[in-house]
């Protein structure tokens, strides 16, 4: 029931950032180039906050805007990103999402990635599977060479520039083609679903990649850094994400980076 109430949540967040008008609101550059937040942003974070703590009024938060980043602590954890994607929002590229995670004890328990373009609901829940609109999901059992490889590389990370798309180049090479579809939780939970062989970025906010972690996890899938460390819930890291022999080759292809 409480996973229920959660999802529910999650989809109308995703109906307001539907229902919004880029063009109609207020849009702001946070510190780094080309790193937008929207009002929507914060309506549709404050709603989350205020739903959440209905259902679990003890729970912390990390979340993306106006400074929601507690300590994650022991017991349970929301982590949330309200509009993932923000440029394409801004752009009208119908290609954003709400993601949330609920991690408990610092392990993910639960977590759901609407994207309400394309009515796409990704959920999972510790232990269950992973699912794509109710229907299970696995990922990709193929290698690099017969699967698309993602990328992300956010404008204000520049440092990363040069790495990121010197490793795609390796990637093109090594497999069917390059995306970068401009939201990471989506193009992780594409990692999921099999449509994505890999998804890599250099620098990523828990909020950005928690939710799809466990989604991929449970689609039998593997997550860590793009040295094969594990991923941190409460920091920021890089990501390399894949199915298994996917994420192996990738993995293999960065240590040459």
């Amino acid at each position: 029931m409480l996973y229920e109430e959660i999802t529910k949540c999650v989809k109308q967040a995703g109906g307001m950032m539907k229902n919004a008008s880029a063009a109609e609101t207020d849009i702001y550059n946070k510190e780094g180039f080309s790193n937008f937040v929207t009002e929507y942003d914060k309506k549709v974070q404050d709603f989350l906050v205020q739903e959440m703590k209905k259902l679990i009024p003890e729970a912390a938060f990390l979340a993306e805007e106006n400074g929601v980043q507690q300590s994650m602590g022991e017991g349970y954890c929301f982590i949330i990103d309200p509009i993932d994607g923000t440029t394409n929002f801004i752009f009208d590229y119908k290609n954003s999402c709400v993601s949330l995670g609920l991690a408990k004890n610092k392990e993910m328990v639960f977590a759901a990635v609407y994207n309400p373009y394309t009515e796409e609901l990704y959920t999972a829940e510790k232990g269950k599977g992973a699912f794509k609109n109710g229907k299970k999901i696995a990922s990709t059992s193929k290698g690099l060479v017969d699967s698309i490889a993602a990328f992300g590389c956010a404008r204000y990370n520049s440092d990363d520039t040069d790495r990121i798309f010197d490793f795609a180049k390796s990637l093109y090479l090594n497999s069917l083609g390059v995306r970068n579809g401009g939201s990471s939780a989506i193009d992780l939970c594409r990692v999921a679903s099999g449509s994505n062989g890999i998804y890599t970025e250099l620098l990523l906010q828990p909020w950005d990649y928690a939710a799809a972690s466990l989604i991929i996890s449970e689609a039998g899938g593997r997550i860590s850094q793009v040295d094969g460390k594990e991923i941190t819930l409460d920091k920021p890291c890089s990501i390399l994400a894949g199915g298994q022999l996917c994420w192996k080759e990738a993995l293999e292809l960065w240590c040459r980076f």
